[in-house]
């Protein structure tokens, strides 16, 4: 009498996470870009804090480059990883095999997605509690506002990177379909420089970008400076492009090689 084997969402989520894993710790460039990036891009932020007058402000260092580290880790060992694992899996007819058997569709991209979330999750502690030791920051006021600055990030950097992968051909290309949302919030939300040194309508339409609401919720939950109004609007922000990629996910994300 033979029995079968039960599977649950989780069960099967994993296993796929394990497969998952095991490529990419057997893909050198995309090791290098996910653990060492992120670790270096902070000292550029360092060196941009120096020339600037964060007193007046009313920042100071660890304020600017402990966000700017997060969001490092977001885009780099999240997001542009995502791009080519997504885009390699449907080249490769990974995607077109996985769902001719038990998992769905929701579990395919999940469970895909989860060894770069972890990757991402274990740098952000990282460089977090590395920039608290180094640059003598205090704990943080308000930690909940970190976590969930931090959590809404590692979903909508993987949403973004499933919509992105739909638009690249092939893993080479991904490199470049990347780039405007690397681009952008490395200059426009915080990352490279703090919103404060720009005109305050430039400051209005960055807060706008994707990943801006991330580092105001990490900074504020840090600092303990952001307002009920301002971490609403943050919040909202957040979910509102997690929303907009998850539709855009089901409207044109790719499951079959591109011709």
């Amino acid at each position: 009498m033979s029995s079968s084997t039960v599977t649950t969402p989780a069960s099967r989520m994993a296993a796929l996470a394990r497969a998952e894993l095991t490529l990419f710790g057997r893909n050198r460039g995309a090791l290098v870009a996910a653990l060492f990036v992120p670790l270096v891009l902070p000292f550029s932020v360092y060196s941009v804090t120096r020339d600037l007058d964060l007193d007046e402000m009313g920042l100071t260092p660890g304020a600017v480059i402990l966000p700017a580290a997060v969001g490092f880790a977001l885009l780099f060992a999240v997001y542009t990883a995502l791009v080519a694992v997504f885009t390699s899996r449907r080249e490769e007819l990974v995607l077109k095999r996985l769902r001719t058997g038990e998992l769905r569709d929701p579990e395919i991209l999940a469970g895909s997605a989860l060894p770069a979330a972890a990757t991402g999750l274990g740098q952000s502690l990282l460089l977090v509690t590395g920039c608290a030791v180094l640059l003598d920051m205090p704990a943080p006021r308000a930690p909940h506002l970190a976590v969930l600055g931090l959590l809404l990030g590692l979903v909508m950097c993987a949403a973004l990177a499933a919509v992105t992968s739909a638009f690249t051909r092939t893993t080479e290309t991904a490199q470049v379909t990347t780039l405007p949302l690397v681009l952008v919030s490395m200059l426009g939300s915080g990352m490279s420089f703090p919103l404060e040194v720009l005109p305050d309508t430039a400051a209005s339409v960055c807060e706008l970008l994707p990943l801006t609401p991330v580092m105001t919720l990490v900074r504020g939950g840090w600092t303990g400076e952001l307002s009920l109004g301002e971490a609403t609007g943050a919040l909202v922000t957040a979910l509102a492009w997690t929303a907009i990629g998850v539709f855009a996910v089901r409207r044109w994300f790719r499951w079959e090689p591109r011709r």
